[in-house]
């Protein structure tokens, strides 16, 4: 059964979320740095309920953390990938959950634009050459898409 179908307990995350690698037709990738941790990651979240579609969550993400609003340029890449869950993280989520399924978006735009962060989840942005920007990223999910887009890009 998809996780999508499963409702977590009241009050816990679903361990379902999205990725969406925001970048340039120059190659250049937007970064952020999450607050507190530290890391640097591409846009990230969580399905809000199981009515939620991963679609709908990307360009929801993607507003809510950066302020970017777009209607072209979007790519669902058809890839969900499940990785381990930080057992520091996993307070988060319903009992006995260990995994989360990532669906991976990308958005292309022409060219840099304007961020406005969401403090309390990144207090850092920048864009970066995508060629180098794999190594600052600490997700191997956010890594093997960066990878994919910058192999399409050449």
């Amino acid at each position: 059964m998809s996780s999508s179908l499963l409702r977590p307990p009241s009050g816990f995350k679903q361990p379902e979320s999205v990725l969406v690698v925001v970048y340039t037709d120059s190659g250049e990738t937007l970064l952020l740095q999450r607050t507190g941790g530290g890391f640097w990651q591409s846009v990230t979240g969580s399905l809000q309920s199981v009515a939620e579609t991963p679609e709908a969550a990307a360009r929801r993400e993607l507003y809510e953390e950066t302020g970017i609003e777009a209607d072209e340029g979007w790519r669902n890449h058809q890839v969900a990938q499940r990785f381990y869950i930080l057992p520091e993280y996993r307070y988060r989520y319903g009992p006995g959950v260990t995994e989360n399924l990532e669906h991976v978006f990308s958005l292309r735009l022409a060219e840099r634009c304007e961020v406005t962060l969401n403090c309390a989840e990144h207090d850092l942005s920048r864009w970066e050459r995508i060629s180098s920007a794999k190594e600052s990223l600490w997700s191997w999910t956010n890594r093997a898409a960066l990878a994919q887009i910058a192999r399409e890009l050449v």
